[in-house]
């Protein structure tokens, strides 16, 4: 079965790498915003960027997280966890996509684990309740053959546990 997921990454450093894994067919992603689109939502301020991420959301099954060198910086990729997360529905997962090469054919460093930034209500890191994903290969071609072996099933089990 086909999923539909929502991709979360930092758009300027990991544009390259997410659409390598957008582009391995066994999910149906949203589609990217363009830089005009992006630049567009962004002139309407948070409250519309809230707004485009909530709609984005809407009809997805699962949230994955691309992680790269500085995604778990990022405000908008914790406010899409944050959302994801709270509306309780949707399966939530992340890769790290470090290795993967980007269009300057360069690999980067591993970032720190986004999910750790956020605590639950008993006292546990979000980290504890979802897996991010690391491949265990550096060349960036087996890292992009291990993650499009595994994403369904990675994809299936962030859905069965919540």
């Amino acid at each position: 079965m086909v999923r539909r997921v929502f991709f979360s990454f930092h758009y300027q450093s990991d544009a390259w790498r997410a659409s390598q894994i957008r582009n391995i067919g066994v999910v149906e992603g949203n589609p990217s915003a363009t830089d005009n689109k992006w630049e567009e939502v962004k002139r309407g301020g948070d409250a519309a960027i809230r707004r485009w991420i909530d709609e984005q959301l809407t009809g997805r099954s699962c949230t994955i997280v691309l992680v790269g060198a500085e995604t778990a910086s990022r405000q908008w990729v914790r406010y899409e966890i944050e959302k994801s997360w709270n509306d309780g529905n949707k399966g939530l997962l992340g890769i790290r996509i470090h290795r993967l090469l980007d269009h300057s054919r360069q690999a980067t460093i591993a970032g720190t684990n986004p999910f750790d930034q956020f605590t639950l209500k008993d006292g546990r890191k979000l980290s504890a309740v979802v897996n991010l994903y690391d491949p265990p290969y550096t060349a960036s071609g087996d890292v992009y053959a291990y993650i499009s072996q595994n994403i369904g099933k990675w994809i299936e089990a962030a859905i069965a546990s919540r």
